[in-house]
């Protein structure tokens, strides 16, 4: 049975002259809501003069392009010489629709449809990799701060995650292949799949969540490892989905063993991109807006950061993460506690984190009369 083809905007200011187009060019003819009539006004190949682009521009309100070509449209993007937020603003959106088709409670959720969209999430991560290039660790900070964030906390997030997979696996890893950097990617951009499976209104409360919900919520890795490896994907020879199902089923799991689901520990049980994986979403959840009342300055981000290394992070990942994240290693940055319970699964509306006061630290006063009593030993010796 034909399907009826989809199409998807595009901006006129990302849209370069004098160069081949790598896709058609559509309008949208119909003046009837919801009765859309695309007609190609340019072909695949063709190049667009500047003066045409106007008139266009004059003529029309919106241009379009075939959803079967926005691969060609991202490697388009990905070379011309627009810079890497405009860049990456689109690739975010290609990832926004993708894991919106595969999230979305409204559609009737199929294997068929989780394939298609694991190769769109594919082709996303690969725009990734190439303009993250000559990107690092820092810069990719920046850069994803000055991207635009939506209601639904999993896209966002997953985006982000995927992102700083690819960076931090790539300063671990100078030597990585593109398809290693590419699973990173997709590993951390599908992390939280099995949030398909968890209740809507139980993935968006940011109000706390009883111990009920909770449990409900720590299956996510388990479904999600299940969609992926006895839900009888159909995807592309040079996607390896046990390697991204293990990151899917892994990433919660803790470095020395109290994490979930399997109590998976250390180096020899958790796959090396689920360790990486868990480094970038524990980042991302403590330092990124979304729906907190406040988020971490990177300095008291590092610092909460570095009490879970060997705990819930693997330390020697976390010490070429740190060594790479550019901030003032200070005294004065404030010295605060996580809960033990922190889950970057979780949309909190207010970190669970406190700061510990300076006379916690130093106030034993057991200790000081011990050394005094020693001293006066001491002396009379």
């Amino acid at each position: 049975m034909d399907t009826k083809p989809s199409y998807f905007s595009i901006r006129y200011d990302l849209i370069q002259t004098d160069q081949p187009l790598l896709f058609d060019l559509f309008v949208n003819s119909s003046v009837v809501e919801g009765k859309e009539k695309f007609v190609r006004i340019f072909p695949l190949g063709g190049t667009l003069a500047k003066d045409e682009l106007e008139e266009f521009h004059r003529k029309y309100f919106q241009l379009y392009i075939l959803e079967d070509q926005r691969k060609n449209y991202l490697k388009y993007l990905v070379k011309s010489d627009f810079d890497d937020v405009e860049k990456t603003t689109v690739i975010k959106d290609a990832a926004l629709e993708y894991l919106h088709n595969i999230f979305d409670k409204d559609k009737e959720f199929s294997t068929e449809v989780l394939s298609k969209n694991i190769e769109g999430c594919r082709e996303v991560v690969e725009s990734m990799v190439d303009v993250l290039d000559h990107h690092n660790i820092d810069s990719l900070r920046n850069l994803i701060g000055n991207l635009s964030f939506h209601d639904f906390y999993t896209y966002d997030h997953s985006i982000n995650v995927s992102m700083y997979c690819i960076q931090i696996y790539k300063t671990i890893n100078p030597k990585a292949s593109r398809r290693e950097l590419m699973h990173a990617g997709l590993g951390g951009l599908l992390h939280d799949l099995g949030k398909i499976k968890i209740p809507t209104h139980i993935l968006n409360n940011p109000g706390g969540l009883s111990n009920e919900d909770y449990q409900t919520i720590k299956k996510h890795p388990d479904f999600g490892l299940d969609l992926l490896v006895n839900g009888h994907c159909e995807v592309s020879a040079d996607i390896d989905l046990k390697i991204v199902a293990r990151v899917v089923h892994e990433h919660h799991e803790n470095f020395d063993g109290t994490g979930y689901p399997k109590k998976l520990k250390g180096k020899e049980e958790i796959h090396l991109l689920a360790r990486v994986c868990t480094i970038a979403d524990f980042f991302d959840a403590i330092t990124t807006k979304r729906s907190y009342n406040e988020v971490l300055a990177i300095p008291d981000a590092m610092n909460t950061m570095r009490k879970f290394r060997g705990i819930k992070l693997d330390p020697d990942i976390f010490d070429i993460f740190d060594q790479h994240v550019r901030y003032i290693r200070a005294e004065y940055a404030r010295d605060l506690r996580l809960s033990d319970s922190f889950d970057p699964t979780l949309p909190y509306a207010k970190l669970p984190i406190e700061e510990i006061k300076k006379f916690e630290k130093e106030m034993d006063f057991g200790k000081i009369k011990v050394v005094e009593a020693n001293k006066k030993k001491d002396k009379k010796a």
